[in-house]
């Protein structure tokens, strides 16, 4: 029998891409997205189900889920992939805003988490991956938002990995560095800053941030989509994936580096 992957946030972007991509290899896709209504390509291919998933909407996971039990039986593999990223001086967000960027990000992913986690404990088997970022392990000014919840991410996957050891299941996290999707426009909200004081740092932040790897090749979101797919199918311990050159050399950094020298680094960077 085939094997079947839900995966949420599948509109556009990676969560298209690795839906695609598993569809091509003949799994059972459960295509989930916010707005199902407007699909017009993966509901034309016969081994997936699009329907609908808002990681902020309780009913519609459970509902998710049991119509994808419903079609195909069972899930071998949960891929949380719906997130967007605030982006902006902290001082500038407002309360509503932080709010729903943990909704989504964070309470979302453990939400529906949770909801298929019933079904692999029955079947003592079971694939959890979850996309972070190179974002969940070091951070740029104007990240704090989008950054806290990768970190969430990041620490809530390293702990149920333990936890699931238990049950036979997996645990694997995502970590993309730059990706040329419609993130930007269709998964990024930009605060606007209205406190004079921060506009050089806020002025300095992406044309530094891309300087710094500009020499390095970036990832597609195919390639992420096939780093998926192996931490889908790799029956090691492994838990992180990194993702892309420009990830390889923030992390490496952060790696090689004691934590005040890394510090001075990135303030190197982006502020001195």
């Amino acid at each position: 029998m085939n094997k079947t992957i839900l995966i949420t946030g599948t509109s556009s972007g990676l969560g298209r891409e690795t839906a695609k991509l598993f569809a091509a290899k003949n799994w059972n896709v459960i295509a989930t997205m916010r707005s199902p209504e407007k699909e017009t390509e993966l509901n034309q291919l016969g081994n997936i189900l699009v329907t609908r998933l808002d990681v902020e909407d309780g009913s519609s996971i459970t509902q998710a889920v049991n119509t994808g039990l419903q079609r195909f039986g069972s899930i071998d593999v949960l891929v949380n992939n719906a997130g967007f990223g605030l982006i902006g001086m902290f001082e500038n967000s407002g309360a509503e805003q932080v709010q729903k960027q943990f909704d989504v990000n964070v309470f979302g992913l453990m939400n529906v988490t949770r909801a298929v986690l019933r079904h692999f404990r029955e079947r003592l088997s079971g694939t959890i991956i979850n996309v972070s970022s190179m974002g969940g392990r070091v951070t740029i000014p104007g990240g704090t938002l989008y950054n806290a919840t990768k970190f969430a991410v990041e620490g809530f996957s390293e702990a149920l990995a333990y936890e699931m050891a238990a049950i036979n299941v997996k645990v694997r996290i995502i970590e993309p560095g730059s990706i040329p999707t419609n993130f930007a426009t269709t998964s990024a909200v930009f605060i606007p800053n209205n406190i004079p004081v921060y506009a050089e740092l806020m002025g300095n932040v992406i044309p530094r941030y891309r300087k710094a790897t500009e020499h390095l090749p970036k990832s597609s979101a195919a390639d992420v989509a096939e780093t998926i797919y192996q931490a889908a199918t790799d029956n090691t311990g492994r838990l992180r994936y990194v993702i892309g050159k420009d990830a390889e050399f923030y992390l490496e950094g952060r790696n090689v580096s004691n934590d005040q020298d890394y510090i001075d680094r990135m303030r190197g960077f982006f502020i001195d």
